[in-house]
């Protein structure tokens, strides 16, 4: 073990972070209703179908594999798992609810006792080992018939949807949960649409006005949740959370600094400032006016946005992005897209390492907003290999965590009031990308392949025994 002299504040929340529609699988029992993450098939061509306008959100078992409808069963297994996530030292777990396990359909009046009792007795099992949950309200996993019959997030109907399903987890778990947050990743819709607002886009003439449209319709149901979780919860602390990845221009020249601060303002900015400091930014203004978008905002939206602000703002961490003006040789690697950094190592997936940027990222966003930061999602996708004698020796994975917590370690030096550390998928998952559970994040590996076929034993990973003393120590042994 290497030490540090980086200090982390008492009281920080180290952990590991999960989504419902990654783990849990029971996607047809307890009365759930079928979710975005049921319909979409496993392998490469879930990056098709999930840009395809022509797809039609019906599952076809005979031509596809859905590994989300099996995820990892944490749905019967949450037991032995948390009881992992204890033995590791976990003080806090970042998880989701399923939205339509609670309103199978989205839209009803009333909701799934079953799913209620499910998160009860999840949260319980949490509780007992005294871990903080860290809930996400919406982790791309919309019920389908709110994007089959409202189209998603360009309705406006689906605010009072969304405020109806909030009020009833806040009352339900106000005695269990300090600590929510309202949409996953929300600038990701700006790159993918239908997992977080819910639609595809038809065509380039269609991108703008209907993304938009629904982003703010997002805002207004954020706020909605901040405001009734305040009421509900008087000691609750309610963030967003961004996909962060910091635009470095490729080269220095002019042109290439001003399109790397357009890039910076839009993707990691825009939903930021509306959340955070409760109105839309002045730089939205120009972007509207050249592509031609005249949001619908009714009398008493923008008051809404200020009343509904944000206590603190979580994010992911996993790559930057180098960019240009004419970015002709883009990277394939990057979810985010950009240029090759010629300075960076990349995944197995193609996504570039960088560290320092995370320490970049971290001063950025406390630099603009001054509100607490929490990582919620960091960490390697990567091959694993079960050794003859059942060990995994994942010293890449503890390489790859130790330089990123480090670096935030460095970030708090330099004055960044931080929440908490809940690094990506603590126990391997189907990937959201690509429906593969070869690639694995895991300090816990579980046997099942990209076929779903596998024992689902659960298996402590080198990093598991390294992440358990990086906690004891409080980040003082890294």
């Amino acid at each position: 073990m290497e030490r540090t002299d980086k200090m982390f504040p008492e009281g920080f929340l180290w952990g590991g972070a999960t989504a419902a529609n990654q783990l849990e699988g029971g996607y047809n029992e307890g009365n759930k209703g079928p979710n975005i993450a049921d319909v979409l098939p496993g392998g490469k061509i879930r990056q098709k179908v999930r840009i395809d306008p022509t797809f039609d959100f019906t599952i076809d078992q005979k031509k596809y594999n859905y590994p989300n409808h099996k995820g990892i069963d944490f749905y019967h297994r949450y037991k032995e798992d948390i009881a992992l996530f204890a033995e590791m030292g976990f003080k806090a777990y970042r998880m989701s609810i399923a939205w339509s396990r609670i309103f199978p359909n989205g839209d009803e009046l009333e909701p799934n006792e079953e799913g209620l009792a499910f998160y009860d007795s999840v949260l319980e099992e949490l509780l007992k080992y005294n871990m903080e949950p860290i809930v996400t309200l919406s982790h791309y996993e919309m019920p389908l018939h709110l994007i089959k019959e409202y189209g998603g997030w360009r309705s406006r109907e689906v605010i009072t949807f969304f405020e109806r399903y909030a009020r009833v987890v806040f009352n339900r778990y106000k005695d269990k949960v300090k600590y929510w947050l309202t949409f996953n990743e929300i600038n990701s819709g700006l790159k993918i649409p239908l997992y977080g607002l819910g639609f595809i886009r038809k065509a380039e003439e269609d991108k703008y006005q209907p993304t938009f449209q629904a982003f703010h319709h997002q805002f207004l149901a954020s706020a909605l949740a901040v405001k009734h979780g305040h009421e509900i919860i008087p000691d609750s602390k309610i963030g967003c959370m961004l996909l962060y990845a910091p635009v470095y221009s490729y080269d220095c020249h002019p042109e290439n600094e001003m399109y790397a601060l357009e890039e910076r303002r839009m993707f990691n900015y825009f939903c930021g400032d509306v959340q955070v400091r409760g109105k839309y930014p002045r730089f939205i203004n120009k972007y509207f006016k050249e592509h031609n978008i005249d949001l619908d905002i009714q009398d008493g939206d923008l008051e809404l946005l200020d009343e509904g602000k944000v206590d603190f703002i979580s994010l992911s961490y996993y790559m930057s992005r180098t960019d240009k003006k004419d970015n002709a040789g883009a990277g394939a690697g990057n979810m985010v897209g950009g240029m090759k950094n010629p300075y960076l190592k990349a995944s197995d997936w193609g996504w570039e390492i960088d560290p320092t940027g995370l320490r970049i990222s971290l001063n950025e966003l406390y630099d603009r907003y001054e509100v607490p930061l929490f990582v919620v999602e960091n960490g390697l996708g990567a091959y694993d290999q079960v050794e003859e004698d059942g060990s995994i020796n994942d010293d890449y994975r503890i390489e790859y965590l130790r330089e990123h917590i480090h670096a935030m370690g460095e970030a708090v030096e330099d004055g960044v009031e931080m929440i908490g550390y809940t690094p990506w998928g603590c126990i391997d998952l189907v990937s959201a990308g690509t429906g593969e559970m070869a690639k694995r994040y895991g300090f816990i590996y579980v046997d099942l392949d990209n076929e779903g076929k596998g024992t689902l034993e659960r298996k402590r990973k080198k990093s598991f025994y390294w992440y358990q003393n990086v906690i004891n120590t409080n980040g003082q042994e890294l």
